[in-house]
């Protein structure tokens, strides 16, 4: 076991990036705590299967699953609200998806404070990337630095946790490339947003997490219903 200085909690979705940020986080010294949460989307028995398969996968310290319903009950998203429909891929578009969960990092981020907290782990590790913060709010820089604030200012005194977004500059292929060079198990995680078996190969998240292999000219070991081409799309 590590020092305590050196734990880090890990926002864990069961998704690619999320897995990622897990083995970013090891790679740099850190004992993982996982925080998986449930808020009603519609694929979360798969995602919290994968968050459990890969908290066995690098023998996590621990593993809180939370399940929470106060984001769905808000609604005004296609992952939590019924009478929305999750729409298809569009990965050129500069607008906010109807994905978007209402400030749900937020959210999720004030759980993992706690976490940490209460744990003495020294940092928070969230998966946000750049192709998150096109569409997202909640996935930009200036978001996490004034996070960070919130942290600083809302903790006890002698506590410091750091947040960190390793890829938030980063592409989702660049992501994909780190990943596969730390190891981590794609085959264990999973994006779509509409389906947990097989992913449907058309929404926003199986098109970029499909894009990203296709650059890198490597198949994505999950099961898809379709596997159209996104090599074109944001690099």
């Amino acid at each position: 076991m590590t020092d305590t200085d050196r734990r880090a909690v890990i926002l864990v979705s069961g998704g690619m990036d999320s897995a990622t940020a897990v083995y970013e986080a090891i790679d740099r010294g850190y004992e993982p705590y996982f925080l998986h949460v449930s808020y009603g989307q519609e694929t979360e028995d798969k995602e919290r299967s994968c968050a459990g398969r890969l908290a066995m996968d690098v023998d996590a310290a621990d593993l809180l699953a939370v399940d929470t319903r106060h984001l769905a009950a808000i609604g005004a998203s296609s992952l939590t609200d019924d009478d929305m429909a999750v729409a298809d891929a569009d990965v050129d578009s500069d607008e906010i998806p109807s994905s978007y969960v209402p400030f749900r990092n937020a959210n999720l981020l004030s759980m993992a404070v706690s976490y940490a907290e209460a744990n003495d782990c020294s940092a928070v590790f969230i998966g946000a990337h750049s192709e998150d913060f096109s569409g997202y709010p909640d996935c930009r820089p200036d978001f996490f630095e004034a996070f960070q604030q919130v942290i600083d200012v809302g903790t006890k005194p002698d506590t410091e946790i750091d947040l960190v977004a390793p890829f938030v500059e980063w592409s989702k292929t660049e992501i994909a490339e780190r990943g596969r060079e730390l190891g981590v198990p794609y085959e264990h995680t999973w994006s779509c947003y509409r389906s947990q078996s097989p992913a449907c190969g058309t929404c926003d998240a199986c098109a970029f997490r499909l894009g990203a292999f296709q650059r890198l000219g490597v198949e994505d070991p999950i099961e898809y219903e379709e596997r159209p081409s996104y090599a074109d799309g944001p690099a």
